[in-house]
């Protein structure tokens, strides 16, 4: 028979869990380069945007628009690695609480 109780005290310890995994997010730091490394960008787990740290030989007008595709290369390659970690995280936090039910990802929870 199903054991309400049971399944709302899985319910708030997931809940919990689900806290304590995305307060742990804005730890993580990803770095990822673009252009052989004169572009660097760091990304938390929250995908918020940390640093961008651009190599001095890329400070001239004319590589203007070559130094932006750079930091775009670079944010978005941080912003990818940072979800791929913070999932693993999710993962990792919710672990034998729930079913492993195929379809459910609770990764949008964060």
């Amino acid at each position: 028979m199903f054991d309400m109780m049971k399944m709302m005290g899985k319910v708030k310890e997931m809940q919990s869990r689900m806290k304590e995994a995305q307060d742990k997010l804005a730890d993580i730091e990803v770095e990822a380069e673009s252009g052989a490394g004169m572009v660097k960008a760091r990304v938390n787990g929250q995908k918020k945007l940390i640093s961008v740290t651009i190599d001095e030989s890329l400070m001239k007008d004319e590589d203007r628009e070559m130094l932006q595709d750079l930091i775009v290369a670079a944010v978005n390659k941080a912003t990818d690695e940072a979800e791929i970690q913070a999932k693993e995280e999710i993962r990792k936090s919710t672990e034998g609480i729930m079913p492993n039910i195929p379809g459910l990802d609770l990764s949008g929870m964060m």
